[in-house]
């Protein structure tokens, strides 16, 4: 009796000193996010370092984060502040008359005189939805522009949270293995499972993060060059805007490129028009509709609406980095059902191909060294 309370009373204890230590580490948990994700996508690149020198695991692992830093953290702060400089200077214009939002909504309603009888069928009225499109702009670019000058007041802040992600970064790529081990023998859900369920945790965030940013990246540098071929204003604001937008699967960059084409047609500009939307269409939604299922629903398994829906709710409540949270839930989600059905519900034993022994490898001589005794470490 006495054995069974202290048993109750330590899990319960280990309960509440668990969910005292997330809620000290919640206002880190981006950092944190991102340096797991971080770690799993470089480092394919810290084994192959570390089996040409096996002796050398720190210098190895160092290298692998210097060149995390300069091909991505440094063109992203790069593109960051000319987009917040570019953010800012437009939303003076509008501020001081220079651009006059109203009279271009007015060029895009002569030129298309149908819109007001269209709208009147459907019971909605033009100066209705011109307002509150023009306030909603106003609304968005005063939101921008004040992030904009809190971003620039809290930069200390900015920085200190991305050091403590690229420290934690380092660690993760360099003791992952034996950290995936520890992991797997603390938590009580069955050693199997475990590995099934971090294996999937791994494949989904590679997928999501690489697959999405580079259809993301890929679609926003398209359309700001083709504003820029074009002469439109603001080519590099358009672009990065693209870039974020494209993060929405089926709509994604079309949300910019096609209003634009709509207003260069209001304004008599028809081969610019023309240029835009030909291009729109062939270039920059077939890269949406080519790369993405590839990229992301391929290595995830999640069928496309399901990402659709995953990535939009992960954006709605974790903001940017919902694009990878949000697949991320709905693939252990889809998981953890996976498991319940085959153990539960059918009665089979779990079936967990062994490449799944890691997620931080594929096969066991890809790990080198340093994984291979983590491993005989966690079998002793």
């Amino acid at each position: 009796m006495q054995e069974r309370l202290e048993r109750r009373s330590f899990i319960f204890t280990l309960l509440l000193v668990t969910i005292a230590f997330g809620f000290l580490l919640k206002p880190f948990f981006t950092a944190i996010f991102w340096a797991c994700a971080v770690a799993l996508i470089f480092h394919p690149l810290y084994r192959y370092l570390l089996k040409r020198f096996p002796k050398w695991p720190n210098l190895t692992a160092l290298a692998t984060l210097l060149l995390c830093i300069v091909v991505v953290v440094i063109p992203v702060l790069l593109v960051a502040s000319s987009f917040i400089s570019e953010v800012a200077n437009l939303y003076q214009k509008v501020q001081s008359g220079e651009i006059n939002l109203g009279a271009k909504v007015e060029q895009i309603r002569a030129a298309f005189p149908g819109i007001n009888a269209a709208l009147e069928r459907i019971g909605m009225d033009f100066d209705g939805i011109k307002e509150r499109l023009l306030g909603g702009l106003m609304t968005a670019g005063s939101l921008i522009a004040k992030n904009a000058l809190a971003l620039g007041q809290n930069t200390l802040n900015f920085f200190v949270s991305l050091g403590l992600m690229l420290y934690l970064t380092f660690f993760l790529i360099r003791d992952g293995n034996s950290l995936i081990a520890l992991l797997i023998r603390a938590l009580p859900l069955g050693d199997e499972r475990e590995k099934l369920l971090l294996a999937k945790f791994a494949e989904v965030t590679r997928a999501t993060i690489k697959g999405n940013l580079v259809v993301a990246v890929t679609q926003g540098t398209l359309g700001g060059l083709i504003f820029w071929v074009l002469d439109l204003p603001a080519p590099l604001l358009w672009g990065v805007v693209m870039t974020v937008l494209s993060l929405l699967p089926a709509v994604g960059a079309a949300i910019i490129w096609f209003p634009a084409g709509l207003y260069l047609y209001a304004t008599g500009d028809a081969v610019k028009a023309t240029v835009l939307m030909v291009y729109g269409v062939l270039v920059i939604s077939l890269v949406d509709n080519i790369l993405r299922p590839i990229l992301v629903g391929r290595d995830t398994k999640l069928p496309d609406y399901i990402v659709l829906f995953s990535t939009v709710g992960g954006l709605l409540m974790f903001g940017i980095s919902g694009f990878a949270i949000g697949p991320l839930l709905a693939a252990l989600f889809m998981a953890f059902w996976e498991i319940f059905m085959r153990e539960f519900i059918s009665g089979n034993e779990p079936l967990v191909p062994s490449r799944l022994d890691s997620p931080l490898r594929d096969s066991p001589e890809d790990a080198g060294p340093a994984a291979s005794a983590d491993s005989s470490d966690s079998q002793s």
